[in-house]
């Protein structure tokens, strides 16, 4: 299970508003930018972007929007889930939207094998922080990460548990649209949920009375 001394939900806004803020932005953008390090590196895509993907060779839309088109349909999972919208769901529809269609436009594709093996490793690694960065500021999950706290709260299984099942899903889906499966599909499939679960606890804002209740 989840440890129960990381707590995930949304916390008032008047919070220690510049850290978290600034947490929020940085996750969100970084998260953007690791996307597209994935996509340039050539080696197959992460499973929601697999989807993203499928999704553009059926619709006329760029990448940016149809992963903003997605974020909003994939809100309405979080009625039955009782998941509360903050300041991060909204920024995460619009900046990871932004940030990858930004990324793509500067960062060329990887030509050498080595470069490839960088980008993926990269783009892997940063994918983990910055969704505890943005997760762990409490502002509110964006409408993909929401599903997943939202399952792990109602379900009591860990984000490993439930982001790895959630990723394996969304590839099935994709791979059937036609989107673009590799090695790096699967390395991220299998590492992002165990990945987010470890930087969570250093990165996740905790009130002093969570502090207390965590010791």
């Amino acid at each position: 299970m989840a440890s129960p001394t990381v707590p995930l939900h949304p916390l008032p806004v008047g919070l220690r508003p510049a850290r978290r803020l600034s947490q929020l932005l940085a996750g969100l953008l970084l998260y953007g930018a690791s996307m597209a390090l994935m996509i340039r590196s050539g080696l197959g895509l992460d499973p929601w972007d697999v989807l993203h993907e499928g999704l553009t060779r059926h619709i006329p839309l760029s990448f940016g929007t149809i992963t903003a088109i997605t974020g909003v349909i994939v809100l309405l999972g979080w009625i039955p889930l009782r998941q509360r919208p903050g300041i991060g769901t909204v920024a995460n529809v619009v900046l990871i939207a932004v940030a990858v269609d930004a990324t793509l436009f500067l960062l060329p594709a990887a030509g050498s094998w080595w470069l490839r093996a960088i980008f993926l490793v990269a783009a892997i690694v940063l994918n983990g922080l910055a969704t505890a960065a943005y997760i762990g500021a409490r502002l509110g999950p964006g409408p993909r990460d929401g599903l997943m706290t939202g399952l792990c709260a109602r379900t009591g299984w860990s984000i490993r548990l439930v982001r790895t099942g959630i990723e394996i899903a969304v590839l099935v889906l994709g791979f059937f649209l036609g989107g673009t499966i590799g090695i790096g599909t699967l390395l991220y499939a299998i590492t992002i949920g165990p990945l987010a679960q470890f930087f969570v606890p250093f990165v996740a804002l905790r009130t002093p009375a969570e502090w207390k209740t965590a010791q």
